[in-house]
């Protein structure tokens, strides 16, 4: 949902440089546990209708201060995991920047705000869970929290760029940056209801999908009568 769209050489080359580094950090460290652990099936398959998904959002742009819309990050974190997650926000990021969707070089920075969202979603709907949330407001909250995480990490890199050209002091810029994670913020919301009814959906059909079968197994009765 967050998404820094802006065209080449808008930041500064140390700031490419940071955010590409650790991007590249994020992702060996991501596929080097899943080499090591190692993903389930069903995991591949629902990473590929997940990417899949996602791109196609992606490209619905709504025009306002620089473009916004949904790219159901947290939805992908909740049913494909943090690792799955961070590598399809990647391939993401890359197939978008080369249909100009921002900059090339943003693409580090966009997979770290995008990878972020999956990130704490995830773990939100799995601490919901297991506090006995229901599916639909556990897994609406931990997308919207997701969602919400990346906006604000989509404005704390902005901010600490800078932009090349631009007259306003790093204070004006602030404020500025602060309207448009406010903006997202709101979509975040709306995105994480969409989650919400997604999730709670395949939850009524398919409960393992979103790691939920043996919560059901434990909760079916006995059949032990007094």
């Amino acid at each position: 949902m967050a998404h820094i769209h802006l065209g080449e050489g808008t930041f500064p080359v140390w700031a490419l440089v940071l955010w590409t580094t650790i991007g590249v950090i994020l992702v060996a460290a991501v596929v080097y546990r899943v080499r090591k652990g190692g993903i389930k099936t069903h995991q591949i398959a629902l990473a590929g209708i997940g990417a899949a998904a996602s791109f196609a959002v992606f490209q619905l742009n709504i025009p306002v201060w620089g473009g916004i819309h949904m790219n159901l990050t947290g939805l992908v974190g909740i049913l494909a995991g943090p690792l799955l997650g961070s590598l399809i926000a990647l391939v993401v990021n890359i197939f978008s920047a080369a249909l100009g969707h921002g900059a090339v070089g943003l693409i580090g920075a966009n997979t770290l705000v995008n990878a972020s969202e999956a990130i704490v979603a995830y773990y939100a709907f799995k601490t919901l869970m297991g506090m006995d949330w229901d599916v639909f407001p556990a897994s609406a909250s931990a997308a919207t929290l997701g969602l919400s995480a990346g906006a604000f990490l989509m404005g704390a890199i902005i901010v600490v760029s800078g932009v090349n050209g631009s007259a306003l002091p790093r204070g004006d810029l602030t404020i500025a940056v602060a309207g448009l994670v406010g903006l997202n913020l709101g979509v975040a919301v709306i995105e994480g209801l969409l989650t919400g009814f997604i999730v709670q959906f395949l939850a009524s059909v398919r409960p393992d999908l979103v790691g939920l079968d043996d919560r059901d197994t434990q909760e079916e009765p006995t059949g032990v009568t007094a």
